[in-house]
């Protein structure tokens, strides 16, 4: 809403602060001040006052911050003060700005009643976070759509920016960092791979890790994706801690859906990458399918 300013105050209240932890984004709740069509979607009309700025009926042109979350941020950081931003969202929003200039940054979508406890908890270090994006967070809304498994030929970048997510798909960070190792690859009947590696917490939190395994199939009939999620574990690591993973990959992961709609398995090299996320593939090898 650009009829409130209480920026000033804000400075005030950050200045008198150790961090300053800054709230941002959008909502999907319904209010009393927004219409709604019978079939109970929202109708964005310039009458409507209201913070609901996601949902069926609100479609946005700009994936930017609305009213004077942009500012407050700004303000916020001139105060000097180590500045964790928040969002809460419905959809990903741009989030240049806090990538660049915040000191953290937590994205919590809508995270329900009990959210403020979570927020804390992940803030205060009581909670070592480990989720991981299950969407693509894009650098500019002249990106969408994005995503993680494109086919091929690999996009190549814009003239202005790179043609590379903020966040990719799979992103997330801990407290604590962890190392990949071992990659061993093993066909034990026709069609079925076990792909087994090592995972060490190398910091010094204990906490979650979610290993995840993206094949791609380097010549088929039909076009297919630079890299394609199959398999992925979250698990729990102690500082120093390390643990065995194995992933199973049988036919229905090697298949793909032919131009006769029929689904199956050509023959043909794969490979085989583990990682943390998308964009973050520690561990490599290949397979040959007969």
């Amino acid at each position: 809403d650009t009829t409130i300013n209480e920026i000033e105050k804000a400075v005030e209240a950050a200045l008198r602060s150790e961090v300053v932890i800054a709230v941002v984004g959008g909502s999907s709740a319904r209010d009393f001040k927004t219409s709604y069509k019978e079939t109970g979607a929202a109708v964005a009309d310039k009458g409507n006052i209201s913070d609901m700025e996601c949902g069926e009926g609100f479609d946005r042109a700009t994936l930017s911050l609305l009213g004077r979350q942009q500012e407050l941020l700004e303000a916020l950081k001139r105060t000097g003060k180590p500045l964790v931003v928040v969002y809460i969202e419905g959809r990903p929003l741009e989030k240049n700005w806090p990538a660049e200039y915040a000191d953290a940054l937590l994205t919590a979508y809508y995270p329900g009643q009990e959210g403020g406890n979570a927020i804390a908890d992940v803030l205060f270090g009581d909670y070592n976070p480990a989720g991981r994006l299950p969407i693509t967070v894009p650098r500019s809304v002249g990106q969408i759509p994005v995503y993680y498994n494109k086919k091929a030929p690999q996009k190549h970048d814009y003239v202005e920016m790179s043609a590379l997510p903020l966040y990719a798909f799979g992103y997330g960070l801990s407290y604590t960092t962890f190392e990949y190792s071992d990659l061993q690859v093993t066909s034990t009947s026709p069609y079925h791979y076990e792909v087994s590696f090592r995972v060490e917490n190398t910091g010094k939190y204990d906490g979650e890790e979610v290993a995840q395994l993206y094949i791609r199939d380097e010549y088929a009939s039909v076009v297919q994706p630079m890299k394609q999620l199959k398999r992925f574990e979250r698990f729990f690591l102690k500082k120093g801690e390390k643990k065995p993973i194995t992933f199973t990959l049988t036919k229905d992961e090697l298949s793909i859906i032919n131009q006769k709609l029929e689904k199956v398995v050509e023959p043909g090299t794969f490979q085989i990458m583990v990682g943390c996320s998308s964009d973050d593939i520690r561990l490599k090898d290949s397979i040959l399918v007969r």
